[in-house]
């Protein structure tokens, strides 16, 4: 009998859990370690946010689902890995010790960002003086908090909103452009928007990058950029921006920030929703006699390592597509893998930048959503082969990855709308596509429209029935 873990039920790990739970059978065991006993539909809480859909909307139990596929359910949170004796602590929420060991024969660490609200004095909503949308709980606070300068605008005051990235080293920009356009949808609907100033802030290059580089598509002879496409939605909406910057600190009254020139200011708000830096959540790596193997196992932001080629420079790395993970599988120890945004990645995906005071202002690569989901089928499947044939045959490089973003600006289906991206492959592969900067510009597409709000509507009904495990689920793409 083989005995799998995953810790962690997010998009990657609950993925795994449903390949896995499906294809193993009862004959081996499957256990999942979550800290909460509900999955999110992360996606969504951008509406969640700005009150268009109640959080309960967006979550479902998961002990149902793991039951009907014959996978174990531990509510609790992992805090040590023992690699050379293959077993997890786990601190159970309901404080029994029955569940403190979990023996592995393969480990998946699905675990999800450790959201780094400390890394920027007075960032976040339980110790600073931001929004997030990151949890389910900061949505709703962040709706609350919204609604209430809604309440102001209606009685005429003007109100400054800040929305985009709180930390130099950011990711999930994505997420944060979608909440700031539903901001200005919402606020148009209840008529209010005319008192409402917007600014997106942002550590990006420039509007659109994303932290995949940008995007470029091909609309007949002509070449379209992700930094005009977004540009151009913003001119639409009275949306100031700012890139190129890094948050350093958030008062009660201004968002502190330096540049890529280097030059220092403050920006004042009243409403600031601001992404945290992801980091890896706390986990401690012990050895047999008790060392530290920490090192061996994790990257110093304590995500865990794989077979990626570490330490390359950057542009030795834009040429080198083979440095990113196939198999997303520890080198020292190959029974453990990594799944989502809990794998180190080789680097950063757009062209980091260190301003003149020493600080690196970079945008993290994205590992969210659809390629969560597929990483973590990938490593399912490697793990049912290891099991079953004793050999890996699935690998799948994020620089052989499709990823498609529908990215919600406004979630009316008569008058919303809402930006579809496809990308392909999502880190840019200059060996395959050398003038074409690195992507498929047939397959790579930007689209703008009602269709779009469909669409994200649509997604959020069909992949909350694909991951409740419903007939037919495993049709459905990731």
């Amino acid at each position: 009998m083989a005995r799998v873990a995953i810790l962690g039920a997010g998009f990657a790990g609950h993925t795994a859990a449903l390949y896995l739970g499906s294809k193993l059978g009862k004959g081996h065991q499957v256990t999942v370690v979550n800290r909460l006993e509900t999955f999110s539909y992360v996606p969504s809480w951008v509406w969640v946010g700005v009150g268009r859909m109640p959080l309960a909307k967006t979550q479902f139990a998961l002990r149902p689902v793991y039951r009907k596929f014959g996978v174990r359910f531990i509510l609790g949170a992992a805090t040590e890995i023992h690699p050379d004796e293959r077993y997890v602590v786990v601190e159970p929420a309901d404080g029994s010790p029955a569940d403190a060991r979990v023996d592995y024969d393969y480990l998946i660490v699905a675990t999800g960002p450790r959201l780094d609200f400390a890394g920027t004095p007075g960032l976040g909503p339980d110790r600073g003086h931001t929004e997030s949308i990151c949890t389910g709980p900061h949505a709703e606070h962040a709706r609350d908090r919204y609604l209430a300068e809604v309440e102001r605008l209606r009685q005429g005051e003007r109100r400054r909103f800040v929305v985009g990235t709180g930390h130099p080293g950011a990711t999930c920009q994505g997420a944060a452009f979608e909440y700031l356009t539903n901001i200005h949808k919402d606020l148009v609907r209840r008529g209010v928007r005319d008192n409402a100033d917007l600014l997106w802030l942002s550590n990006e290059r420039t509007v659109g990058d994303f932290g995949v580089r940008g995007v470029e598509v091909r609309r007949g002879s002509k070449t379209v950029s992700s930094a005009e496409f977004i540009e151009a939605a913003f001119k639409e909406y009275g949306i100031r921006h700012q890139v190129q910057t890094g948050v350093t600190e958030v008062t009660a009254e201004a968002i502190r920030w330096e540049d890529y020139e280097g030059r220092r200011g403050e920006t004042p708000y009243d409403f600031a929703m601001l992404i945290p830096r992801f980091l890896g959540q706390p986990l401690r790596v012990v050895g047999k006699d008790g060392a530290d193997l920490s090192a061996e196992v994790l990257a110093p932001n304590g995500m865990v390592k794989v077979d990626a080629t570490y330490g390359l420079p950057y542009e030795e790395l834009v040429r080198n597509p083979d440095a990113w993970p196939e198999h997303y599988q520890n080198p020292r120890y190959p029974e453990i893998f990594a799944a989502g945004i809990a794998f180190a990645p080789p680097g950063p995906i757009s062209q980091p930048h260190s301003n003149p005071n020493g600080m690196s202002i970079t945008s993290a690569p994205p590992r969210t959503g659809m390629v969560s989901g597929v990483i973590g089928r990938v490593v399912a499947l490697n793990i049912i082969d290891l099991v079953k044939r004793g050999r890996m045959t699935h690998g799948e490089r994020m620089t052989e990855m499709y990823a498609a973003c529908i990215a919600s600006m406004g979630d009316s289906l008569w008058d919303g709308s809402a930006a579809t991206i496809m990308i392909y492959p999502v880190v840019p592969d200059l060996r395959r596509y050398p003038n074409e900067g690195g992507r498929d510009l047939f397959v790579t597409h930007l689209e703008m429209g009602l269709a779009g709000a469909w669409m994200k509507r649509m997604l959020h009904t069909t992949f909350i029935y694909k991951l409740k495990g419903g007939p037919g689920w495993q049709f459905i793409p990731e």
